[in-house]
């Protein structure tokens, strides 16, 4: 059975990530409802130069069947109740801003309305800070989205696998992404070799 994710992306720089993460949720047949906020909708313009960011352009016509884009305004959409089922919810870039207000519990627009509802169901959270360096208010703010339950998966790739381009940085998180709401895919980023006994 395929999954259903809610996918947010805000104003912190990281547009690449947010893009690979929808292609790779439609690659995998999963339902995706899509809300992107206004600074997001700007973070594409800037890193990507998608002067309109809809499923359509954000990944071809074709994958962009598995998406339904909502109002970032609207939180009368589906997504704001409960009674909506999700397998989770991604951030991802999860601006600090936007941390602030998830953390709050503000409500305030659909995707801290959205988090808000998967928190008070216990449904899977992720959030993808990606600002550095980061203050005592972000860290507060980020040890209260997880003591209600959410998680913090901040996009820091490993190198591990010897990454010979930025896509395959972007590939490494992704990957994480997917594991932690539960989407398989075919990524590389898997550690299967032990690291060698360092000498004395």
């Amino acid at each position: 059975m395929s999954k259903r994710i809610v996918v947010a992306v805000t104003g912190a720089s990281g547009a690449l990530y947010a893009r690979r993460l929808l292609e790779v949720l439609a690659l995998a047949g999963t339902e995706i409802h899509l809300v992107i906020s206004p600074y997001g909708r700007q973070l594409f313009l800037d890193e990507l130069g998608i002067e309109q960011p809809t499923p359509e352009t954000l990944v071809g016509a074709e994958l962009a069947r598995a998406m339904t884009a909502h109002n970032y305004r609207n939180v009368g959409a589906p997504l704001a109740s409960g009674s909506f089922l999700t397998d989770g919810m991604i951030v991802c870039p999860c601006s600090s801003n936007t941390l602030g207000d998830i953390a709050a519990g503000t409500g305030a627009n659909l995707i801290s309305r959205a988090a808000a509802v998967h928190l008070k169901e216990a449904r899977r959270l992720v959030i993808v800070p990606r600002e550095m360096p980061v203050s005592q208010i972000e860290l507060s703010n980020m040890l209260r989205i997880s003591q209600a339950g959410g998680i913090l998966c901040p996009a820091s790739p490993g190198y591990y696998m010897l990454p010979k381009r930025v896509e395959d940085l972007v590939d490494f998180v992704v990957g994480k992404l997917c594991d932690l709401v539960g989407v398989p895919h075919s990524l590389n980023t898997r550690w299967a070799q032990a690291s060698p006994t360092p000498e004395d």
